[in-house]
């Protein structure tokens, strides 16, 4: 059987005598080809260039595809990751070798013709994955390209997702994101080489990359998928790129640690947040020993390296979910202490959403009707016009303060503004408890 990437050279795949009987490949493809594609597109990117950025999707597709075929007998090799990455390796060996004098390669392997395999090689060596996928996201996240853009191209080419997963994740039409990716893999193409890491102008660059993977992970969180009210796999890698940025030295700033705490923090609770049906479950009544303890005490370490003077928008929102992750209950949960982090959180940041959730913890200090005045005057309510949760957040005060009409004509807006099957379920239960 050939091996893949085509000729063998140097380090290699095994040969199939060479591999053992491992975990079944059902639920091995899924988590390892997402995690393992983006890492091989950029060590591909590194060796090819950017100019040639869909031959480098190329080359991991067809790794990939190569895998399903040899793993599908039912053996796989014992280090799935390292016989993907040594495949890959081949392949643009082979590439290389066949197409160097039609191919705009990077300057560093076009002058090292005769010593290709050892330059292709530095591409795949874990500290080189690590700063490459790195690069990658700094160049994903242009500050001229829009966010929806950043996102699509960090999805499409760090994560793994197809064009369809992307397109499903946004509420967007396949051809609405084949267009955002098209604009974002031109402005690559045109760089023709990657950002140096150690360039002080990337500086600017980082909170590009942080606001993309925020986006990025509040979308698993908070989206508004029609089917799934938690999308865990784009809180992972979120998480996972955000992890990346503490590695190096130019990215592991306090913000950064702020970003991952905040992520932490979140992710952790995500086991209590749908039952068993798939139904959302709100925080006062969600089952807190099903909660990632190692995940929250990850999020706490990181969080414990984000304080800095004065605090960050995201090193407040860090603190707001720790104190919920680490309160015993939520009726021991420190809301005094909460609201004072939104004061803070909204002297920064002044939007709807920030002052929602401020008076939706006022009215645990102060009682129900002084959250209902100031839900009623919201600075910018008008633009919470299609958000659900707002009126929800008023019915589930009317309905504390015994309102019982007030609190159904609220619900059923909530019922109609909700974005997926599981925001309708959980208003209409709501609902239906106050009428």
């Amino acid at each position: 059987m050939p091996h893949p990437g085509g000729r063998r050279s140097g380090r290699g795949p095994p040969d199939p005598e060479d591999v053992s009987p491992a975990a079944p490949l059902a639920g091995l493809v899924d988590h390892l080809f997402r995690h393992e594609a983006g890492r091989l597109a950029a060590a591909l990117v590194r060796v090819l260039g950017p100019a040639n950025l869909d031959l480098a999707e190329d080359v991991v597709q067809e790794t990939l595809c190569h895998a399903l075929d040899v793993w599908k007998m039912g053996r796989v090799p014992d280090n799935p990751a390292a016989w993907l990455r040594a495949a890959a390796r081949n392949r643009a060996l082979d590439l290389l070798r066949r197409q160097r004098t039609r191919t705009r390669l990077l300057p560093e392997v076009s002058r090292l013709q005769d010593e290709l395999a050892p330059a292709v090689d530095a591409a795949f060596t874990e500290d080189a994955l690590r700063e490459e996928q790195l690069r990658m996201m700094f160049a994903c996240c242009d500050p001229r390209l829009q966010s929806p853009v950043q996102v699509a191209l960090v999805l499409k080419l760090l994560c793994g997702f197809g064009v369809g997963e992307v397109a499903q994740a946004f509420l967007a039409s396949p051809a609405a994101i084949e267009k955002r990716l098209a604009r974002g893999k031109a402005a690559l193409r045109r760089a023709r080489v990657l950002a140096d890491l150690a360039d002080p102008r990337l500086a600017r660059r980082l909170e590009a990359v942080l606001g993309a993977l925020y986006l990025l992970f509040n979308e698993g969180y908070h989206g508004a998928h029609p089917e799934l009210a938690v999308r865990a796999d784009l809180c992972a890698e979120a998480i996972r790129l955000a992890r990346l940025l503490t590695e190096n030295a130019a990215t592991a700033q306090p913000r950064t640690f702020a970003l991952l705490a905040l992520m932490c923090l979140h992710a952790a609770r995500l086991p209590g947040r749908l039952d068993a049906r798939g139904a959302l479950v709100p925080l006062e009544e969600q089952d807190r020993s099903a909660w990632d303890r190692a995940l929250a005490a990850e999020g706490a370490q990181w969080l414990s390296r984000a304080v800095s003077e004065p605090p960050t928008a995201l090193l407040l929102e860090a603190a707001i979910a720790a104190e919920h992750c680490f309160a015993p209950t939520f009726a021991e949960t420190d809301w005094k202490a909460i609201v004072a982090l939104y004061d803070a959180l909204y002297a920064q940041t002044p939007t709807p959403v920030v002052a929602l959730n401020r008076a939706i913890a006022l009215a645990q200090v102060q009682g129900p009707e002084r959250g209902l005045a100031e839900l009623r005057g919201l600075p910018g309510r008008d633009r919470l016009a299609r958000y659900p949760f707002y009126p929800a957040a008023l019915g589930e005060l009317h309905l504390r303060a015994g309102h019982a009409r007030e609190a159904a004509e609220e619900f059923r807006r909530a019922v109609r503004l909700a974005r997926s099957p599981a925001e309708r379920s959980y208003f209409q239960r709501k609902l239906a408890a106050a009428t």
